[in-house]
């Protein structure tokens, strides 16, 4: 490396440039995440993760980034806000006739932006300084993010184990670049929840079983998102009809009152994600959800999942014919992994025509 800059100097050009590519804000932390282990192992040996498996295989070289990439000495951390224009998340909550997706996902697959935007820092850094050594990873990779982003002083870890800051709440995506330059680090902030509760009194499944330990077998966004087979049938009521994520336990934080519009178009809500029917999108084809959702993060579960999904939406949703006919347009579907949710969902249906008939 061949620069004018000092460290210091070089760090505040850093974040000036990743402002100018858009990031809400950039920290730099040091790598010595040896406090986090001992939390890391633990949730792993409960098995939290779940069906999660690539945790587990990765292990402690999460928390330890100079045995994920040799030679790193500082880890850029970067945040940028993701909310955007789009209809009420608590009307869409309250209308179990109507599909949630979590507002991270309504617009562009937030991997695509904020890895090419790190590369397009890494480049510039790289036009400034001259080479160095680096990688860049945006929840694509054995990374502590929160804990980094932390360390970077972007913020405190919630009760919900999100990332908070006192000007934007928790509506934000982070990612890092891992590099060989011996950066001087910022130091972290204080936390601010207090004796508040709000996210673990909200969770519908009750996934945060202590305060900073998520369960992921019960988070809504690993039953929709990472897991891979059934949903289990006690927890099919508690999803209500959230067929994509979940975002309870960030809809009731206080800091969230502070969280910022995002100026990114590519974050803008598609195809009316913001304000749909589940039986609109139970409709779609498997072409449509491929031809529709591309670029969204949502087509990495697939269409089966993605029926999966908004079958157990259905048959928590009001009976109605059209509900029943949607359901019934599916009940001898090639995947048995949708079969049985339509079935399942059809039970319930019956179930409370019968308790209604036998309340007459």
């Amino acid at each position: 490396m061949d620069s004018n800059f000092d460290n210091r100097e070089l760090v505040e050009r850093i974040k000036g440039w990743g402002r100018e590519l858009g990031f809400d804000a950039v920290g730099i932390a040091g790598i010595d995440l040896a406090e986090a282990e001992p939390g890391l192992k633990a949730w792993l040996d409960a098995g939290y993760h779940g069906e999660m498996d690539y945790m587990a295989r990765h292990g402690s070289k999460r928390a330890r980034p100079a045995e994920l990439v040799p030679g790193t000495l500082s880890v850029i951390s970067v945040r940028m806000n993701y909310k955007t224009e789009a209809a009420e998340a608590e009307l869409a909550l309250g209308d179990a006739k109507r599909a949630y997706i979590s507002r991270y996902a309504l617009g562009r697959d937030y991997h695509k932006v904020l890895r090419n935007r790190l590369q397009q820092l890494a480049d510039r850094m790289q036009a400034e300084i001259g080479e160095f050594g680096y990688r860049a990873f945006t929840d694509s990779a054995p990374v502590l993010e929160v804990e980094i982003a932390k360390r970077a002083g972007l913020g405190w870890r919630g009760k919900h184990t999100l990332l908070l800051n006192r000007e934007a709440g928790s509506t934000f995506f982070l990612g890092e670049i891992y590099t060989d330059l011996p950066l001087p680090h910022d130091a972290p902030i204080s936390e601010h929840c207090g004796n508040c509760t709000a996210c673990i009194d909200a969770c519908p499944t009750r996934a945060i079983v202590a305060p900073y330990q998520v369960d992921a077998r019960r988070c809504i966004s690993y039953l929709t998102i990472e897991l891979k087979e059934a949903i289990p049938e006690d927890l099919r009521p508690l999803i209500g009809n959230r067929v994509y994520g979940c975002d309870d336990c960030q809809l009731c934080c206080p800091w969230n009152r502070f969280a910022q519009l995002s100026p990114e178009p590519d974050f803008a809500v598609r195809n009316g994600l913001d304000d749909v029917t589940l039986v609109e999108l139970f409709a779609w084809t498997e072409r449509q959800f491929e031809d529709r959702l591309a670029g969204s993060a949502i087509r990495r579960i697939g269409y089966e999942r993605w029926l999966r999904n908004i079958a157990v939406g259905l048959g928590n949703a009001p009976t109605t014919r059209e509900t029943i006919a949607a359901l019934n347009s599916r009940r001898d579907h090639a995947s048995a992994l949708v079969r049985e949710h339509v079935q399942w969902a059809l039970s319930q249906h019956q179930r409370r025509e019968q308790q209604e008939q036998q309340q007459q």
